[in-house]
């Protein structure tokens, strides 16, 4: 279990600092070569966990990123195509054989593909590869995590393991235009709220959730923001007129992750999305694109 944590000054009060629970507890984070999984990776890392990374396509440049922090090196960085339930086992049972267990499972691996396209006009093509990429890859995750679990027991301190899901708000509004992502993050609740039954036959302790990011400043939405008057339109609904930083998404992982402050939470979704509704609050004449832009580069 991790020490007392130091006290932190604010003004002239002493307030202990919240102690996580996190430190040395094993890691997965799936999609962890950029974006929301680099960010919480990092975050982890600071934490003093030990990781398990995955990557699909950019393996080499992750495993130098973690190379590049004492913090991160040393870290289990493996490849698979988590479509294929033999590569999610295999990518699992490397990193169990290298961290000796896993307690923590961050499913954040998934695609958005940026050409929008009603439903009738999609190939079969597209449409299975983001469904079996975004939903089936999550439950093969989740079903290798807990095989693992069942066989490595839960941890002797009592802190429990955790699934955490990244979804969207896609999967709450829908997205017009890409029908087979918004259906493939509103899978991630009936995946979630079945599970958190599940994991408590294996490790009493355990919890599932869910982080609901919406518009997010990330590689894989760069070229959709970059398209003049998209930034208009997605921050229509959004109170705060601001888009999400990775380490915003990264943050609420963390914390439904954490042993000490979310030790009683199970079953539920966190939504990162600033404020972000169904209903239009701005036009486009209420919202400055290069404030935006400069607010996140500060």
């Amino acid at each position: 279990m991790a020490s007392r944590a130091p006290r932190v000054r604010s003004d002239s009060v002493y307030y202990p600092a919240m102690d996580t629970l996190l430190r040395d507890l094993a890691v997965l984070v799936t999609g962890a070569s950029g974006g929301i999984g680099r960010a919480t990776a990092d975050g982890f890392a600071r934490e003093g966990c030990r990781l398990a990374l995955h990557a699909h396509t950019g393996l080499d440049a992750m495993r130098a990123w973690a190379e590049q922090s004492p913090s991160r090196a040393g870290a289990f960085c493996g490849r698979a195509d988590l479509r294929h339930s033999d590569q999610t086992e295999a990518l699992i049972e490397g990193a169990v054989a290298a961290l000796g267990r896993l307690d923590v499972c961050v499913i954040n691996a998934g695609i958005w593909p940026p050409e929008a396209a009603a439903l009738h006009e999609l190939a079969p093509e597209r449409i299975e590869t983001v469904l079996t990429t975004n939903l089936l890859s999550a439950m093969w995750t989740a079903r290798a995590f807990l095989r693992a679990l069942a066989r490595t027991g839960p941890r002797a301190d009592g802190r429990g393991v955790s699934i955490c899901l990244v979804g969207s708000t896609a999967g709450r509004f829908g997205e017009a235009g890409h029908t087979p992502y918004a259906v493939s993050k509103a899978g991630m609740y009936g995946l979630m709220r079945s599970l958190k039954n599940e994991i408590v036959t294996l490790d009493r302790y355990g919890r599932v959730n869910l982080v609901e990011p919406g518009w997010t400043a990330t590689p894989m939405a760069a070229d959709a923001l970059a398209t003049p008057g998209h930034i208009e339109q997605a921050l229509a609904t959004v109170p705060t007129r601001q888009l999400a930083r990775a380490e915003d998404i990264a943050a609420s992982i963390l914390y439904l992750s954490s042993p000490a402050l979310a030790r009683h939470v199970s079953g539920e979704v966190i939504t990162v999305s600033g404020g972000m509704e169904g209903r239009r609050l701005w036009t486009d004449d209420d919202i400055d694109p290069e404030a935006v832009r400069q607010r996140l580069r500060s």
